[in-house]
Formats: C-alpha cells, sequence, structure tokens
C-alpha cells in the first residue's frame, strides 16, 4: 500500500523553514526587490522538488506490484487508500502548473502583482500561498462571481 501523501501545507512548510534560517521577507524593505524575488524562486522550486520527489515515491510503490489482500474488505480498504493517494499526486500535479506558472512570473518581473488589479498581493498573503495570482480582495470578489453563475 501507498505511503500517505504529506499534505501540500506540509511540504511548503518544511520549504519554508529551510529558507527561514537565511532569510525572510520584511514589509521594510522594497516590495519585490531582487532578495524578495530570489527567497520566492528559491520557495517555488524546493516545493516543486519535494512534491516531485513524492510522487516518485508513490510511482515506485506502484510498479513494485499489485495489492494482494486474501480479503476483500481489506482489498477495498487497500484499494480505496491507493484512489485518494492517487487522486492527491493529480492535485499536485496540477499544483506543479501553478508552481511554473509563478516562477515564469518571477522571470517576466511580474510575480506578485495580481492579475487583475495590478496591485501588490502582499507578502504575507504570497508566504502563506506562493501561487497566488490575486490580491485577496480581488480573489474573493472572483469567488462571489463564480458562485453566483453557479447558482444561475
Amino acid at each position: 500500500m501507498a505511503a500517505s501523501a504529506p499534505k501540500e501545507s506540509d511540504i511548503l512548510e518544511e520549504a519554508k523553514r529551510s529558507l527561514d534560517a537565511v532569510y525572510v521577507p520584511s514589509d521594510d524593505e522594497p516590495y519585490m526587490n531582487a532578495k524578495q524575488q530570489a527567497y520566492f524562486k528559491e520557495l517555488l522550486l524546493q516545493w516543486k522538488r519535494s512534491i516531485q520527489d513524492a510522487a516518485g515515491a508513490t510511482l515506485q510503490s506502484l510498479q513494485d506490484g499489485p495489492i494482494r489482500e486474501p480479503d476483500p474488505n481489506d482489498r477495498a480498504s487497500s484499494e480505496s487508500d491507493w484512489g485518494l493517494e492517487l487522486r492527491t499526486r493529480d492535485r499536485q500535479r496540477k499544483l506543479i502548473g501553478k508552481i511554473d506558472a509563478a516562477l515564469r512570473r518571477i522571470e517576466e518581473g511580474e510575480y506578485g502583482y495580481c492579475d487583475k488589479t495590478g496591485e501588490p498581493i502582499g507578502l504575507r498573503r504570497l508566504i502563506a500561498r506562493p501561487v497566488a495570482t490575486m490580491t485577496v480582495e480581488a480573489q474573493e470578489a472572483h469567488e462571489r462571481r463564480e458562485k453566483i453563475s453557479r447558482d444561475d
């Protein structure tokens, strides 16, 4: 059976801890200066590597052989666990696409600014969710519009 997949937040927290020993972005410095961009780039790269390593472990477990549970209930439980593991990995695969997009925005000098308003997203939000593309306000407005269109 697959090892339990680490949560995205746990993987991100581990990457932050390793970087925070060296540098922590501060509101006292110019927004998205070279040090902040380097911090977020390294954070995103570490996050991506950790996700890819975990995915590789899942793939290796899948290749090691099929589930061989003699009891039908145990087999069903194992298959359910595998299904959950694979759904988690699919979510993480999609997250890697968002990480790659964030890395491209850093290279293009657009990282840290809202896609909708052009305003700074803010360090606290980016530290919490480095792949954020909108300010909290713009994200909330987007979600409200999305909910209204779903309700129609």
